[in-house]
């Protein structure tokens, strides 16, 4: 069993014991389940821009511990003011240090949307993700049939979310559906964790036409943006490259200076 394999099955275990902890009814009288979520598409078309999903996370099973010793609270709102288009938060704890209260606690100081970065196995974690205060949920092809993507999507739209859809190869491609807002590449494989953005720049020109293309994983250089972006990509995941940093704000800031002297 490979390493998705095995997020997924303690996933689904995971998700089984929260329902019963906590039922649907209680997730909809939460606060944020009645606001109105921020739209990533349309902050996309904001004049100068920047695309970069800006990531908070403090693990993960390929690399270990990145940094365990900053407050996502502080972390996303350098990252805001640093000029990010949107907020990733890990809200996996085994495998990746998260937890719902980092996104739950980030919310308030936030005017950007907020990715609830998760793997969604169950419609309950979409009604969760609403509750919580997230604007847009990520659905991860390699671990859904496409009609747990139909499905899973529909939910997420009927509660004004937007669906953030994670492809790793071109055998995924028909898991792309209407109600999927954006269509991301991961350039790191979730079986073997191997990085390779190749992958990305070679599935731009099948992507479907009239969806947002975002590159995922693997960025550390501010030429890799400029070369996704003449490929066609509209926003770019990157939590690492900032995260290992004792200052992921400032290396945001860093980070976008460079692209702009790029041209």
């Amino acid at each position: 069993m490979n390493i998705l394999d095995t997020i997924v099955a303690r996933k689904k275990e995971e998700v089984a014991q929260r329902k019963q902890l906590r039922g649907l009814s209680a997730l909809q009288h939460q606060l944020h389940y009645s606001r109105n979520p921020i739209s990533l598409i349309a902050g996309l078309s904001l004049p100068g821009a920047s695309g970069i999903i800006a990531e908070f996370k403090r693990k993960s099973p390929s690399k270990g511990i990145i940094n365990d010793q900053l407050d996502p609270v502080d972390v996303v709102k350098a990252y805001q003011e640093a000029g990010a288009s949107a907020i990733s938060i890990l809200t996996d704890e085994f495998f990746f240090g998260g937890a719902d209260q980092d996104l739950e606690r980030a919310r308030p100081f936030l005017d950007i949307p907020i990715l609830r970065k998760e793997f969604i196995v169950d419609e309950y974690q979409v009604h969760e993700a609403k509750a919580m205060g997230a604007d847009l949920i990520l659905l991860i092809a390699a671990c859904l049939s496409k009609e747990e993507v139909v499905r899973f999507s529909t939910l997420a739209r009927s509660l004004g979310l937007e669906v953030l859809l994670e492809l790793h190869d071109e055998d995924e491609l028909e898991h792309v559906c209407e109600t999927v807002d954006l269509v991301g590449i991961n350039n790191r494989s979730l079986k073997t964790f191997d990085v390779n953005i190749e992958r990305s720049l070679k599935m731009a020109s099948q992507l479907p036409k009239g969806k947002l293309k975002v590159a995922e994983s693997g960025i550390d250089d501010p030429a890799q943006v400029k070369l996704f972006k003449d490929n066609g990509y509209n926003a770019f995941l990157i939590g690492e490259n900032f995260m290992k940093t004792n200052d992921p704000g400032m290396a945001l800031r860093t980070f976008r200076n460079n692209i702009q002297l790029l041209g």
